[in-house]
């Protein structure tokens, strides 16, 4: 039997994908759920996990050093990867999301959004006809508007909590966000029986 090696996102997206992977028959060990190895083998189910950033996952699988990876749609858009799209797990949902301070008019000379996610920003913007000053920024996106930094911020959002706490409102839904599962396309040639497995078995959960 081939090995598969599959790169997953740390956190939420992580936690969602190993209890499909198990409901779908996998035998993954107790100890995977804590592990602090960004390496983790499961010989006895032939596979092999890479635990990377969320940003990080479509490099790898694209590069070919995973065959596989679980990515959510905003690193799919943002990063714009040579990997193809099989499933979409409907883990992880969310959505992106223009948001700011209330009652606030953007500024007439090109507003300035901040976010982590430059490319998907700027296009919507554009396709809205706004001229805009993209600030990329890394994380806390929501300090930007309260300290003057920007007019708006494009980010996820899942409860809303956050912008609230931070007495910040939501303007546009840009759009709505799940996780996927993407494939290498030589792995997708290579290992296409292991491959089609997986899918039909996590099809068939989802």
């Amino acid at each position: 039997m081939t090995e598969l090696t599959i790169a997953m996102p740390k956190g939420r997206i992580f936690e969602e994908a190993v209890s499909l992977l198990r409901q779908a028959g996998y035998k993954l060990p107790p100890e995977f759920d804590d592990s602090r190895k960004l390496i983790i083998e499961v010989p006895e189910e032939k596979l092999r996990f890479i635990l990377a950033k969320p940003m990080d996952v479509p490099t790898y699988v694209e590069h070919g050093v995973a065959d596989l990876g679980i990515a959510g749609k905003d690193v799919m858009l943002e990063e714009e990867r040579d990997v193809y799209e099989l499933l979409d797990l409907k883990i992880s949902e969310c959505y992106l999301a223009v948001a700011g301070l209330p009652n606030t008019k953007m500024s007439d000379v090109a507003p300035k959004i901040a976010t982590k996610y430059p490319n998907v920003a700027s296009s919507y913007f554009r396709e809205q006809g706004e001229q805009v000053e993209i600030i990329k920024l890394n994380g806390s996106i929501e300090l930007a508007p309260l300290i003057g930094l920007a007019d708006r911020i494009v980010d996820i959002v899942s409860t809303g909590r956050t912008l609230k706490e931070n007495g910040l409102v939501e303007y546009e839904r840009i759009v709505n966000i799940t996780s996927r599962l993407i494939v290498n396309p030589v792995s997708y040639r290579m290992k296409d029986t292991r491959i089609e497995e997986l899918v039909t078995r996590l099809n068939s959960i989802i």
